[in-house]
Protein backbone atom coordinates (compact mmCIF):
# COMPACT_ATOMS: atom_id res chain seq x y z
CA UNK A 1 0.00 0.00 0.00
CA UNK A 2 1.48 3.36 -0.93
CA UNK A 3 1.95 5.73 1.82
CA UNK A 4 -0.29 8.41 -0.17
CA UNK A 5 -3.54 6.10 0.81
CA UNK A 6 -5.37 6.39 2.85
CA UNK A 7 -7.13 3.68 5.09
CA UNK A 8 -11.08 4.03 6.20
CA UNK A 9 -12.24 4.64 9.27
CA UNK A 10 -15.53 2.42 8.37
CA UNK A 11 -16.50 0.58 5.42
CA UNK A 12 -20.58 -0.40 5.49
CA UNK A 13 -21.79 -2.01 2.11
CA UNK A 14 -19.33 -0.98 -0.36
CA UNK A 15 -19.46 3.12 1.26
CA UNK A 16 -16.55 3.88 2.98
CA UNK A 17 -15.61 6.92 5.92
CA UNK A 18 -12.63 8.34 5.94
CA UNK A 19 -10.87 9.72 8.94
CA UNK A 20 -10.15 13.38 6.89
CA UNK A 21 -13.79 13.22 6.83
CA UNK A 22 -14.81 12.91 10.23
CA UNK A 23 -14.17 15.26 12.88
CA UNK A 24 -14.53 14.58 16.85
CA UNK A 25 -15.44 16.84 19.33
CA UNK A 26 -14.70 16.17 23.27
CA UNK A 27 -17.40 17.22 25.81
CA UNK A 28 -18.53 16.36 29.12
CA UNK A 29 -21.34 14.75 29.20
CA UNK A 30 -25.17 15.44 30.36
CA UNK A 31 -27.51 14.01 33.25
CA UNK A 32 -25.89 12.14 36.27
CA UNK A 33 -23.15 10.26 36.88
CA UNK A 34 -21.42 11.19 40.04
CA UNK A 35 -18.33 13.33 40.61
CA UNK A 36 -16.09 12.54 37.91
CA UNK A 37 -18.63 13.51 35.48
CA UNK A 38 -18.04 16.64 35.91
CA UNK A 39 -14.04 16.77 35.45
CA UNK A 40 -13.58 14.43 32.48
CA UNK A 41 -14.45 14.89 28.40
CA UNK A 42 -15.75 11.62 27.97
CA UNK A 43 -18.72 12.31 25.63
CA UNK A 44 -18.01 12.92 22.06
CA UNK A 45 -19.48 14.44 19.30
CA UNK A 46 -18.63 13.23 15.79
CA UNK A 47 -19.53 15.34 12.89
CA UNK A 48 -19.65 14.21 9.32
CA UNK A 49 -19.92 16.42 6.49
CA UNK A 50 -22.16 14.63 3.91
CA UNK A 51 -22.29 17.10 1.18
CA UNK A 52 -18.46 17.46 0.78
CA UNK A 53 -17.71 13.43 1.46
CA UNK A 54 -16.65 11.12 -0.87
CA UNK A 55 -19.44 9.01 -1.00
CA UNK A 56 -21.01 8.29 -4.27
CA UNK A 57 -23.43 10.98 -5.10
CA UNK A 58 -26.67 8.19 -5.11
CA UNK A 59 -25.50 7.71 -1.56
CA UNK A 60 -25.37 11.43 -0.08
CA UNK A 61 -28.49 11.86 -2.09
CA UNK A 62 -30.29 9.19 0.10
CA UNK A 63 -28.67 10.34 3.11
CA UNK A 64 -29.87 14.23 2.73
CA UNK A 65 -33.05 12.58 1.53
CA UNK A 66 -34.04 11.08 5.05
CA UNK A 67 -35.91 13.34 7.76
CA UNK A 68 -33.28 12.76 10.40
CA UNK A 69 -33.19 15.72 12.97
CA UNK A 70 -29.23 14.45 13.19
CA UNK A 71 -29.11 16.11 9.45
CA UNK A 72 -28.44 19.98 9.22
CA UNK A 73 -29.65 21.66 5.87
CA UNK A 74 -26.12 22.07 4.77
CA UNK A 75 -25.76 18.41 5.33
CA UNK A 76 -23.78 18.40 8.05
CA UNK A 77 -24.46 14.92 10.22
CA UNK A 78 -24.03 15.33 13.91
CA UNK A 79 -23.68 12.19 16.48
CA UNK A 80 -23.16 12.19 19.78
CA UNK A 81 -22.60 9.82 22.19
CA UNK A 82 -22.03 9.45 25.81
CA UNK A 83 -23.60 6.48 27.37
CA UNK A 84 -20.34 4.73 28.43
CA UNK A 85 -18.21 6.62 31.00
CA UNK A 86 -14.93 6.12 28.58
CA UNK A 87 -14.34 8.23 25.64
CA UNK A 88 -13.18 5.73 23.65
CA UNK A 89 -16.44 3.37 23.93
CA UNK A 90 -18.30 6.62 23.36
CA UNK A 91 -16.39 7.17 19.81
CA UNK A 92 -17.09 3.26 19.34
CA UNK A 93 -20.36 4.02 19.81
CA UNK A 94 -20.87 7.04 17.19
CA UNK A 95 -19.50 5.05 14.85
CA UNK A 96 -21.47 2.57 14.89
CA UNK A 97 -24.55 5.16 14.74
CA UNK A 98 -22.77 6.31 11.56
CA UNK A 99 -22.59 2.65 9.91
CA UNK A 100 -26.25 2.29 10.81
CA UNK A 101 -26.90 4.86 8.85
CA UNK A 102 -24.76 4.42 6.08
CA UNK A 103 -25.97 0.26 5.73
CA UNK A 104 -29.46 2.33 5.22
CA UNK A 105 -28.57 3.79 2.67
CA UNK A 106 -26.14 1.49 1.00
CA UNK A 107 -28.63 0.11 -1.34
CA UNK A 108 -30.95 1.68 -3.65
CA UNK A 109 -34.47 0.86 -2.25
CA UNK A 110 -36.33 -1.51 -5.22
CA UNK A 111 -38.82 0.39 -7.32
CA UNK A 112 -42.34 -0.26 -6.99
CA UNK A 113 -43.76 -1.99 -9.95
CA UNK A 114 -47.43 -1.21 -9.84
CA UNK A 115 -49.98 -3.97 -10.07
CA UNK A 116 -53.46 -4.34 -11.22
CA UNK A 117 -56.43 -5.78 -9.12
CA UNK A 118 -57.56 -9.69 -10.97
CA UNK A 119 -60.87 -9.59 -12.37
CA UNK A 120 -62.15 -11.86 -9.38
CA UNK A 121 -61.15 -8.91 -7.10
CA UNK A 122 -62.53 -6.05 -8.88
CA UNK A 123 -65.82 -8.49 -8.94
CA UNK A 124 -65.65 -9.26 -5.36
CA UNK A 125 -65.11 -5.60 -4.43
CA UNK A 126 -68.31 -4.63 -6.64
CA UNK A 127 -70.17 -7.31 -5.18
CA UNK A 128 -69.35 -6.32 -1.39
CA UNK A 129 -70.50 -2.30 -2.72
CA UNK A 130 -74.22 -3.54 -3.86
CA UNK A 131 -74.36 -5.69 -0.59
CA UNK A 132 -73.50 -2.59 1.68
CA UNK A 133 -75.77 -0.38 -0.39
CA UNK A 134 -78.63 -2.83 -0.04
CA UNK A 135 -78.12 -3.03 3.43
CA UNK A 136 -78.19 0.64 4.02
CA UNK A 137 -81.11 1.34 2.17
CA UNK A 138 -83.02 -1.27 4.40
CA UNK A 139 -82.23 1.03 7.28
CA UNK A 140 -84.84 3.90 6.54
CA UNK A 141 -88.14 4.10 8.43
CA UNK A 142 -90.44 1.17 8.10
CA UNK A 143 -93.93 1.89 6.22
CA UNK A 144 -97.20 -0.09 7.71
Amino acid sequence: MAPTEEIPLLTVGGLSVYPAEVEWLAMRAQGSGGQNLHKTESAVQLRYDVAGSRLPADAKERLLARRDRRISADGLLLIKAQRARSQDRNRAEALGRLAELLAAVAEAPKARKPTRPSRAAKRRRLDEKSHRGRVKSQRGKVLE
